[in-house]
């Protein structure tokens, strides 16, 4: 379920980025989608080519399919050279292209090959995902795909555009993460027991998973500065609290597990009260820590795991050049990880028997 939270955060992403009005201020570029209509190799000037990288230069024809010339063909220039990191694109008759264009007087000036268009097979796959939602989950699986659209929302037009204006990350983080979690839960549970003790066990979880992440980096000097993207946001013109935004980010990242767990604990005591209505709070709520317990392992897991996917390149070039441990451990993006990683995974792990005692006291016969 968190990966298919990311998925879905980042298709809402990109689908709210093209509807959105507002024009970027340092793209001078309009973006066209093309369709290759006929393609000339011939070999390049061997200038910048290292001599046994097998490089070709492409004259392209392209149909543009997209955008106020729909229907106009254009020429442009590809230069593809084999094992480059950028220019190792080939292209073929039939593909299709993403064209950057600059544009003067209503016309075409410049235009220049951009990208690959993949962002058909995404929508398939997007398709696929909301259709067996659907099939297999029938009301729930709806109920799933607005939560998860609701989620993007407020991410996109709520969380983000806050944080660009500069409002504290933290706080924003928090209050973000408490109105996906209640919406989330009273529209997949309705309003009852159940849903009140997992919203209250995972906003528990939540909170202390930020605040274990502020405690944490605030002893261990963390920056936020850990990654290529955080830097860039510093010399941005908007003001952004970098530093907030790392343990924002802390508590955005546990919300899918912790909610995961939250909702399955307080739907096992719910299970457990329907087969056996006087059933105890103390009894209700030992059951509920038991199933809890089972879940704990795989989800922590889940948690971790995810983050560590997200730095598999980096701790394979640390292993490879047998970095001594000790400087490892001590960097800025490895301590990054590693707290983001064991935090969400603590928060996670107190929402257990949070949601357990009250969904014992709330449904078991007094």
């Amino acid at each position: 379920m968190l990966k298919l939270h990311k998925f879905l955060f980042l298709f809402l992403f990109f689908s709210l980025i093209l509807s959105s009005s507002v024009a970027d201020a340092q793209d001078t570029f309009n973006y066209y989608r093309g369709k290759v209509l006929s393609v000339q190799d011939f070999e390049p000037v061997q200038q910048f080519v290292m001599p046994e990288q097998e490089s070709i230069e492409q004259n392209v024809e392209v149909l543009l399919i997209s955008g106020p010339f729909k229907g106009e063909k254009v020429s442009i220039t590809n230069t593809y050279i084999k094992n480059d990191f950028f220019l190792n694109i080939y292209l073929k008759e039939g593909m299709e292209i993403i064209l950057a264009a600059e544009e003067e007087n209503g016309t075409l000036k410049d235009v220049f090959f951009n990208d690959v268009a993949r962002d058909r097979g995404l929508y398939y796959l997007l398709a696929i995902f909301i259709f067996l939602l659907l099939l297999v989950g029938r009301t729930k699986g709806l109920k799933t795909i607005i939560t998860l659209a609701f989620t993007g929302i407020v991410i996109f037009k709520g969380l983000l555009p806050l944080l660009l204006k500069g409002y504290e990350p933290i706080p924003v983080a928090i209050v973000s993460a408490i109105v996906i979690i209640v919406f989330t839960f009273l529209v997949v549970g309705g309003f009852n027991a159940k849903s009140v003790s997992a919203i209250l066990g995972t906003v528990c979880g939540v909170a202390i998973a930020g605040v274990l992440a502020l405690w944490v980096g605030e002893i261990s000097c963390l920056t936020g500065f850990s990654s290529e993207e955080s830097q860039m946001l510093f010399f941005m013109e908007q003001t952004i609290n970098i530093r907030g935004l790392l343990f924002a980010g802390i508590i955005i990242g546990s919300l899918g597990a912790v909610t995961d767990v939250g909702m399955s604990v307080a739907s096992a005591a719910a299970e457990i009260r329907e087969v056996n209505r006087r059933i105890s709070p103390y009894e209700l709520t030992r059951a509920a820590l038991n199933v809890g317990r089972d879940i704990m392992g795989t989800m922590s897991n889940t948690l971790v795991l995810a983050y560590v996917g997200g730095a598999m390149p980096l701790l394979l070039l640390l292993m490879g050049y047998e970095m001594d441990w000790l400087r490892i451990i001590n960097m800025d993006l490895i301590a990054t990880e590693f707290v983001m990683g064991i935090a969400g995974s603590i928060g996670l792990i107190i929402s257990i028997p949070i949601t357990a005692a009250i969904a014992g006291a709330m449904m078991g016969k007094k």
